[in-house]
């Protein structure tokens, strides 16, 4: 279906089938019924986003603890769900999602435990991944470590969170050096598996700035330079793939060559990269906006 300029609609940004549609899409495009989207949020540590509702399916993207969505409908055990950070469109399973709450905290460490009290010799009850969102409701310490106390009575260690809003500072390629050796996973959106395009979303997400999740959604933002302008936190790209400049010689991405978030020198992974995606498409430097996170 169209919008009214004929241009086709992005299903992964909107969201729309024959039966149903959200309701601001209303005149946009034909569905029999169209509704608005009920708030949740996502209650597990990292709930898979999939186009269709079957779990043998691959994974689009990801979603993690404490991120909200709106919910469209709720059907054989899925929910068909609009993301609010980035406005992906997908199917998770309906257990992964819950009413209510406020996280507090977010998690600023690419991987952390959730205790089932403060205590680091007990076992974990759940790990989280960076951006993860928590509830606190205090603080102890034990024999030297603080911990905060969630709001399901489990603990984090108090120094891999940050308050809601606060980011890690600036420099977006710090945030995505923290990922090395984080295995690649395609679709995969934390620090337990990422793909390319959301090491760029979420690194730049925890200093404050927004990304859109995918690639080709990625080549929109910043300004275009060239080659020979490239320097630390430029963004790279090819048919498929993205990648971020450490500095004018070195690349850093999640990759399928080496399966994880590596560094590569650059002319020699435009070598390697090319006879399977051909030479890059084009290179970006961020721009200065920011959104609340």
């Amino acid at each position: 279906m169209t919008d009214t300029t004929d241009k086709p609609l992005d299903r992964r940004l909107h969201a729309f089938r024959p039966d149903l549609a959200d309701i601001a899409l209303e005149g946009r495009v034909e569905a029999k019924r169209f509704v608005e989207g009920k708030p949740a949020r996502v209650a597990v540590p990292v709930a898979q986003l999939r186009p269709v509702p079957v779990l043998a399916r691959g994974i689009d993207t990801e979603l993690l603890l404490g991120e909200t969505v709106r919910v469209f409908d709720r059907v054989d055990g899925f929910a068909w769900v609009q993301a609010d950070a980035d406005g992906y469109v997908g199917y998770l399973p309906e257990a992964a999602l819950a009413e209510g709450g406020e996280p507090t905290h977010w998690i600023a460490v690419p991987r952390t435990f959730i205790y089932p009290q403060p205590e680091l010799r007990t076992f974990p009850t759940a790990a989280l991944s960076m951006g993860s969102r928590v509830t606190v409701t205090g603080e102890t310490e034990v024999r030297g470590t603080r911990y905060a106390i969630l709001s399901n009575g489990g603990a984090v260690i108090a120094r891999h969170c940050l308050p809601v809003g606060e980011t890690l500072g600036d420099d977006y390629v710090a945030v995505a050096e923290r990922f090395l050796e984080t295995p690649y996973l395609w679709g995969g959106r934390s620090g337990f598996g990422i793909d390319c395009s959301a090491l760029v979303q979420l690194s730049l997400m925890m200093v404050g700035k927004f990304a859109p999740r995918d690639t080709d959604m990625q080549t929109t933002i910043g300004t275009p330079i060239s080659r020979e302008e490239l320097r630390r936190g430029d963004l790279v790209f090819w048919k498929g793939h993205v990648g971020v400049m450490e500095d004018e010689e070195v690349l850093l991405h999640a990759n399928g060559h080496t399966m994880s978030v590596a560094r590569e020198n650059f002319e020699a992974a435009v070598k390697r990269i090319g006879w399977l995606y051909e030479q890059p498409t084009g290179y970006r430097r961020i721009a200065s906006r920011s959104r609340k996170v």
